[in-house]
């Protein structure tokens, strides 16, 4: 039997009829039944982004000059260009010469320096907002979170980037599309920590294409590979352009089939490219970018003004001067949208609090390193304090001792913990946060919000051994202990994250950390007491978060008192008092 596509009707054009077909040992012509039809559903490859021409005229940058303020420097000049549906437009040149400059202004990436001349996607002048929308950017270096899987990954960006109306299972069915075009089935679940540079490379190609953007950028997509992979690499590129994008690319190793060949070739005194060599090299060494000319005849010929004369000059101001390329078409509509990201405030906030729930617990490290600090030096201390009195002020003075050691000491170790774990997620921070996958408040929620459930259960354990160990009694202190303990290792957490961020490197955060964390040992209260602190220190005293919760904690387990005095206005003395040091008379 073969199956064979039915076409009687566009209604069924996705369904299969079948039709008998003779065997080979069988000489019995078939007989005349009617053919079966069966409903055999074909799943579409339905595009959700719409095909741009990114077009370019007159191009210029300018950045100041560092040794001359009041003068500017000219990194790109008069740059014009087109890029089409379906094509890869490679960017060439040496090193420095603006290939990734060129790039950036086109993708909207640069935010300092001036930028002149005209940027259009399908003949309507380019807008901030539609860049960024409709474009994936593929940066040289390739940064993912390393706890996430490759599916995983490929979901985020799928369920971040594309339309708010785009249906659930179509942003699914793009990510599998994604996986199987970029041949990603393999390693699929596996995580992206220890992954080969190529298999990152694909990653970063699949995150962008998760998005479904019009226009793809990639910035050296062959950098660091050896040639088999940059071929498997080019080849999905291939793939990416023939599903219907726009694809522009910086690259040094181009295919051997290139336009360039022919038209440098025909400039008079440019020596013709020798059998296998590089065409990228040949070219460089033509017009002398950076690499010594392959001939002296060269010297004399000004291939800028060689291309202004040429008849790829002319064909590219036809090209421009096309509707819905470089001018407006009333066929193409301008590209619009509603929000600067696609997906709302909410579900930005769910997926990033789910990821952040995942990086920690596959992170056993960091997460039994803490946990092992916190019962390891609990037990200890519960051992040292068990059954001292709280009738004498030795002994309620070693007892909140042991208190402040144990929550300092396991606030000390989480906030040092925070700093790298911070820090090594900052660098996905900001790709994704350009890429408008997700807004940053949006982050800082979700990375507050995961820290909680994980500090409170650390803080459960702390107050459970110390109520235990010590004798500390009554259920509803022990909730309150419990809250201000977790509360100030939270601070500790915080101001861990806070450091990461806001400083430029993890060294400087690191001895900035070390600076505030002392500051919050010394002056929590405990020793030497607020009262000891001299005055042009008190500000360091009263800005400390830890004395607060050192004062309630004391209060909580100290501060009350067995019996209540009374007190006898006869004497002037009180009557039933306990035992307890808190509550004799001041």
């Amino acid at each position: 039997m073969a199956v064979k596509p039915r076409t009687s009707g566009s209604d069924e054009s996705s369904h299969y009829h079948l039709a008998t077909t003779p065997k080979a040992n069988n000489d019995v012509a078939p007989s005349n039944s009617t053919d079966s039809d069966v409903s055999i559903v074909v799943r579409g490859h339905s595009t959700t982004f719409v095909p741009v021409t990114v077009a370019f005229k007159n191009l210029w940058y300018s950045v100041p000059n560092p040794s001359k303020p009041t003068e500017s420097i000219d990194l790109l000049k008069g740059i014009s260009g087109v890029a089409r549906p379906g094509t890869i437009t490679a960017l060439m040149g040496s090193s420095g010469a603006g290939k990734t400059t060129l790039m950036d202004v086109i993708a909207g990436r640069k935010n300092t320096g001036s930028v002149k001349g005209k940027i259009m996607l399908n003949g309507h002048e380019a807008t901030e907002l539609a860049i960024r929308r409709c474009t994936g950017y593929c940066e040289q270096t390739d940064i993912h979170s390393e706890t996430a899987t490759f599916r995983e990954a490929l979901t985020f960006s799928a369920l971040l980037r594309q339309d708010s109306d785009t249906p659930m299972s179509a942003k699914i069915d793009s990510v599998n599309e994604i996986v199987n075009l970029l041949g990603l089935q393999d390693i699929a679940e596996h995580m992206v920590r220890g992954s080969s540079l190529e298999q990152l490379k694909r990653l970063t190609i699949g995150v962008e294409l998760a998005a479904q953007p019009s226009v793809l950028f990639l910035d050296e997509p062959t950098s660091g590979l050896d040639a088999r992979f940059a071929k498997l690499i080019m080849d999905g590129i291939r793939k990416v352009a023939n599903s219907g994008r726009t694809v522009i690319c910086t690259i040094h190793q181009p295919s051997y089939e290139v336009t360039l060949v022919g038209y440098f070739e025909g400039i008079q005194g440019v020596q013709p490219l020798p059998g296998e060599y590089n065409p990228a090299t040949w070219m460089l060494e033509c017009i002398g970018a950076g690499v010594n000319k392959n001939t002296s005849d060269c010297d004399d010929i000004d291939f800028v003004q060689c291309f202004h004369g040429s008849v790829l000059k002319e064909q590219l101001d036809e090209i421009l001067d096309e509707e819905g390329v470089g001018r407006p078409s009333p066929h193409v509509p301008v590209l619009a949208f509603g929000r600067k990201r696609a997906a709302s405030s909410m579900m930005q906030v769910k997926l990033l609090t789910q990821r952040f729930f995942s990086m920690y617990w596959r992170s056993p490290a960091h997460n039994v390193t803490i946990l092992g600090v916190a019962l390891g030096s609990v037990l200890v201390l519960g051992l040292v304090g068990s059954g001292l009195s709280t009738s004498s002020y030795q002994g309620i003075c070693s007892g909140l001792g042991i208190i402040f050691v144990a929550f300092q000491f396991q606030g000390f170790v989480s906030f040092n913990s925070a700093i790298p774990f911070a820090f090594n997620d900052r660098a996905a921070f900001y790709r994704e946060r350009s890429a408008q996958t997700y807004s940053a408040l949006s982050y800082f929620v979700a990375g507050t919000l995961v820290e909680i459930p994980d500090v409170f259960m650390k803080g459960l354990i702390i107050a459970a051994l110390l109520f235990l160990f010590m004798g500390f009694t009554g259920f509803a202190k022990f909730i309150l202990f419990w809250l201000g303990v977790s509360l100030s290792v939270l601070v500790d957490v915080y101001t861990g994250h806070l450091l990461a961020f806001a400083l430029p490197n993890i060294v400087l955060a690191a001895l900035t950390g070390s600076v505030t964390s002392t500051i919050f040992f010394l002056f929590v209260g405990f020793n030497p007491p607020g009262s000891s602190i001299s005055a042009g220190y008190q500000w360091l005293y009263t800005i400390t978060p830890q004395r607060y919760a050192m004062s309630i904690l004391a209060t909580l387990v100290y501060g009350d008192c067995s019996t209540t005095p009374e007190l006898n206005n006869a004497t002037g003395e009180y009557n039933n008092v306990g035992p307890e040091v808190g509550c004799q008379p001041s």
